[in-house]
Formats: C-alpha cells, sequence, structure tokens
C-alpha cells in the first residue's frame, strides 16, 4: 500500500512509459534528438511495443516519419507534475491507504471495483465500504469479553440481591460508535437530527446564446481581454455585449475588429514567430478595419490547426461573420494562449507577482507590528502589578515589626527607676493630660479628614473610569482602523489577480466560479460540458441553504465560504 507521494511518482513513471497518440516529445534517431509526435502505435508481436512518430521542424511541421522503440523516445518534461496528480489523486478516491476510487467514477469509467487478490485476505467489502478485518476481529473480541464480563457480574449480583436490572449487559451489547469527524468526503455525508433543514439545490439559469460546449471558451477569452485590458491598449467591455458580438452576423462589427487587433498587435510586438512570419510575407505592422482579417488568417496558417484552418476560405471572402460561435471562439482562444507566452504579458504578470508581495510583506509587518504593542503592553502591565505588591509587602513588614516599641519601653522602665515618684506621678498626670487633649483635638479633626478623604477617593475613581473609558475608545478605534486596513488590503490584492480560479466545488463535483466584473456565480459540470449561472440574490440565497459544510468540498472553508464572502 502506497502513500500519495509514492502513488503519484508511480503514476508519473507509467505516464512516462506508456505513450500515447498525440504525445509530443523527443526521439532518437541517427545519434541526434528531435521534436517528434506520436501519429499510431504499433504492435510488433514480440512484446516490445513500437510507435509511428512524426518528425517535426520549424513551426511543428512534419518533416518525415519514422517507426521508434519505445526507449528511444524522451519526454522534454513529464505530461503532469506531481502537485497536479496529488490533487487529482484525492479528488478521485474516497479513502487512503488503500486508496479507493468513488463508485460514481468508477462506474463511469467501468473500472472493476473488486480487491486485489493481495488485499483481500486483509479487508472485504460490506455495505460499500471498506472494512479492515484485523480491526473488526479486534471489536468483536472486545464486544464479546464485554458480554462475558456483564454476565458474570450479573451473576455475582444475584447471589446477594435480587430483582436488579443489570445495565452493564445492555451497554456492552451496543457497540460504542466513534464520534465522526467533519468535514468528511460530501458523499459519505449523513443526515443527522441536529442538522438544519437543507434545500434542494436550484436548477441554474442556462440561457445563453452561444452553444453550451462554447461557454468555457467564452469566458476564458472575455476575462483575459478585461485582466490585461490596459496592456491590450483594448477599452473593458461586458459579457453580454461579448457574447452577442460572437453571434452577430456582421463581418467587421467595432467590438470583434478590435479584440483580434489588439491580440494580434501583442504578437507582433513580441518579434517572436508570428511576426517573422509577417516579416516574410512582407506585410506591415499596422492592422485596420480592411486588412484585419489578412493577419487572422496569416496566423491561421502559423499554427496550422486543421479545424481552424477549414476557416480560412469564409475569412479571406470576407465572410467572418458566417461563421459559427466554436470557430470564431476557437481563433480567439488560440491568440490568448499565444499572447500569454509573449514577454510582454509575462512581464505584466511578474510585476503583479511582486506588488501582491509587497502587500503581502506589509500585511505581514503590520500583524507583526501590532503583537509587539500588545506583548509590550502585557508586560508593563505585569510589571505595575508586580510593583504594588512588593510596596505592599514592605508596608505590612515595617509595620508589624515590633522592636522599636520593645526598645521604648525598656527605656521608660529605666527612667521610672532613676526618677523619683513624686516626680513620676506628676510625669503621668501631664502625660495623661496631653493625652486627652490630642484625642480631643483627633476627634475635631476627624471628620474634615475623612471629608477629604472621600473627595480624593472619588476623583481617583472618576480618573479611573476616564482612563478606562479612554481606552475602550482607543481599542474601538484602532480595532476599527485594522479592519479597514485588512479591507484596503483585500482589494488591492483582488486588483492584482494573476488568475481567476474556481470558488470551489460541490458534492457532485460541480465548479463554481465568479468573476469580478460579472455579478453572476456561474456553474460548471465535473465533465465541462454543462454551464448555467445563478444572478438574483434569491436563488445565490438557496444555492447556500443546500450546501452541507460537513462535507469537504461544501464545507464553509471552501465552496460555501468563499460564495458569501
Amino acid at each position: 500500500m502506497l502513500s500519495l507521494r509514492d502513488l503519484a511518482d508511480l503514476v508519473t513513471k507509467k505516464l512516462q512509459k506508456d505513450l500515447f497518440v498525440g504525445a509530443e516529445l523527443y526521439g532518437k534517431k541517427d545519434d541526434g534528438l528531435y521534436p517528434c509526435r506520436v501519429l499510431k502505435i504499433v504492435e510488433n508481436g514480440v512484446g516490445k511495443t513500437q510507435y509511428e512518430v512524426a518528425l517535426l521542424g520549424e513551426n511543428k511541421k512534419i518533416t518525415e516519419n519514422a517507426i521508434l522503440h519505445g526507449e528511444d523516445l524522451v519526454w522534454k518534461k513529464t505530461p503532469f507534475n506531481r502537485k497536479i496528480l496529488k490533487s487529482f489523486i484525492r479528488e478521485s478516491t474516497c479513502r487512503s491507504i488503500p486508496w479507493v476510487l468513488h463508485e460514481k467514477l468508477a462506474q463511469k469509467h467501468g473500472i472493476s471495483t473488486d480487491l486485489p487478490e493481495e488485499l483481500r485476505s486483509k479487508f472485504f467489502l460490506q455495505g460499500g465500504q471498506l472494512v479492515n478485518r484485523t480491526k473488526k476481529r479486534k471489536n468483536e473480541n472486545r464486544n464479546n469479553v464485554g458480554e462475558a464480563n456483564g454476565e458474570s457480574g450479573k451473576f455475582k449480583r444475584n447471589k446477594g440481591e435480587t430483582g436488579k436490572p443489570d445495565a452493564s449487559k445492555e451497554e456492552n451489547n451496543q457497540p460504542e460508535d466513534e464520534p465522526v469527524k467533519y468535514p468528511i468526503d460530501d458523499l459519505l455525508v449523513k443526515p443527522g437530527p441536529d442538522d438544519p433543514l437543507f434545500t434542494d439545490r436550484p436548477s441554474p439559469s442556462r440561457d445563453f446564446n452561444v452553444p453550451m460546449d462554447c461557454i468555457g471558451d467564452l469566458l476564458m477569452v472575455w476575462d483575459f481581454c478585461s485582466s490585461f485590458s490596459r496592456v491590450l491598449n483594448l477599452w473593458p467591455f461586458s459579457l453580454e455585449d461579448f457574447e452577442n458580438a460572437i453571434c452577430h452576423k456582421d463581418s467587421n462589427l467595432v467590438l470583434i475588429v478590435e479584440t483580434h487587433s489588439a491580440l494580434l498587435r501583442i504578437l507582433i510586438k513580441d518579434d517572436g514567430e508570428y511576426s517573422l512570419a509577417l516579416q516574410n510575407k512582407k506585410r506591415k505592422s499596422k492592422i485596420s478595419l480592411i486588412t484585419w482579417t489578412e493577419y487572422v488568417c496569416d496566423f491561421l496558417e502559423m499554427i496550422n490547426v486543421t479545424e481552424l484552418c477549414s476557416c480560412m476560405t469564409t475569412i479571406k471572402r470576407g465572410h467572418y461573420g458566417l461563421l459559427d460561435a466554436n470557430a470564431k471562439l476557437g481563433i480567439l482562444r488560440e491568440l490568448v494562449c499565444h499572447a500569454l507566452e509573449t514577454d510582454l504579458i509575462r512581464g505584466k504578470l511578474d510585476d503583479l507577482i511582486e506588488q501582491r508581495r509587497a502587500l503581502g510583506a506589509t500585511v505581514r509587518g503590520e500583524a507583526l507590528e501590532y503583537a509587539r504593542k500588545k506583548r509590550e503592553e502585557k508586560e508593563q502591565l505585569k510589571g505595575e502589578s508586580n510593583g504594588l505588591v512588593v510596596k505592599e509587602n514592605s508596608m505590612e513588614s515595617t509595620g508589624s515589626n515590633p522592636h522599636m516599641a520593645e526598645n521604648g519601653e525598656e527605656n521608660g522602665d529605666m527612667m521610672e527607676e532613676v526618677i523619683s515618684s513624686r516626680q513620676s506621678n506628676a510625669f503621668v498626670n501631664r502625660k495623661q493630660l496631653n493625652g486627652q487633649s490630642k484625642k480631643g483635638e483627633k476627634q475635631k479633626l476627624d471628620p474634615k479628614v475623612e471629608a477629604e478623604n472621600i473627595t480624593n477617593s472619588n476623583e481617583k475613581e472618576e480618573q479611573k473610569q476616564l482612563t478606562g473609558e479612554k481606552k475602550e475608545d482607543q481599542e474601538k478605534k484602532s480595532k476599527e482602523k485594522r479592519e479597514q486596513r485588512k479591507e484596503y488590503f483585500k482589494r488591492e490584492m483582488e486588483k492584482r489577480s494573476i488568475r481567476t480560479n474556481p470558488l470551489g466545488k460541490d458534492r457532485d463535483y460541480n465548479r463554481y466560479w465568479w468573476f469580478r466584473r460579472d455579478g453572476r456565480i456561474f456553474v460548471e459540470s465535473s465533465d465541462s460540458k454543462q454551464w448555467g449561472y445563478y444572478c438574483a440574490k434569491e436563488e445565490v440565497d438557496a444555492l447556500m441553504s443546500s450546501l452541507n459544510p460537513k462535507g469537504e468540498r461544501e464545507s464553509s472553508s471552501t465552496t460555501a465560504g468563499k460564495i458569501l464572502s
């Protein structure tokens, strides 16, 4: 049983070993390494598989065909990297080690769900779930031991007392269910008694003007033109206008002409393959309303895509508007793919990445500064409280020290022994009189002192309340300021988005998309053949009410949380 990393490595080696028709790689011939494309897989019956390949020259043009062995073909890079394979494995399985495919996915592709022979001694299927034989046997033994202990306990109790039911046997008969740690796979989530009422998933709107299989290309081209409108020198346009322009039969529609011209200019400025092709044909670099179709035909000749090359005759005749939506969006899709490889677009992406990094560093710096200030305030308060405790302890120690009082008494006794009894009596009488007069003065002064103490204590309490209120106001203002800064950084990050990613998936692996320049939430089916959208607030609320947060894909941290934000 392999870990996720080992399984991804095994699949990578398998993909490198088993070639498929259409794979582009390098072939060894005449002590040289040449780019080629697999045309056909030839089985010679000897045990070694041979491949009929087309050797490619400049602009990927076929120069000659050859038959090569598998060891003579080398990948320039792996078809899929490890990160993509790991993500694919996680989405396709419902259990790890051993890995178990989703039942619907296995049925769709005709994959057997029977256990391999090497695993049948350790696992078995029960109710569609994979069960470990060893664990099940241990649980049964534990239950049997519990039942035996329950019976012996009941027998002992019946000897001493009768008529009392044995609750331990009933408890041991019921195996303890381990609590489920959510979120889990969405298809394994079962309704619970404390769950809210989940509504049915609302059906999305599907009133698109273009065919359903073109929606993905439509969104991709429009999102690219909107995101890089400044680089393309193209005025932003809405998705609805772009969709209507694609379906229009006019050959020189301004939106269509400007979009094609902007993408073609990017390719010309790059001084790449397309620019060289125009130089060979001695074309001018200026694209106009009359000549833009010629530049489109030159681009189609360069990429040499069979499906799109068949449209060249219609375009040359000046009937671009008569092309179907698939062909129009196919041409624009290829233009966008080639534009993404230009230095101008890549430079813009690098700038956006650097700006996002700078914003992230600023956010982290502010968070660290705030944490440092909080830590210093705590340490300061802790130091002040320790100082007060030390001061109180010192006051208590000096007040309770009896040495001074004892020394005074001893000196008084010695003086009384020296002086005469008459003088001592006079001294005592004088002392009593002084004590009585001092008591009278104290009694007269006590009400004034008490009044002053009361006013001082009231003033101190008022000052404490004022300082407390000031601190609360300051904390509230600083919190509001931090929230405003967070919103600001979030908006700035969204402005510098590098690519549009789906919000998430639901239990059926449908993907949800949201574009900043369009208010709708688009839904793409798992096979990318069906599209829909939600636009009204009621529809979005109904969609949120149908998502179960206990599932991995529909949890608040993925799909539901991103739709809400």
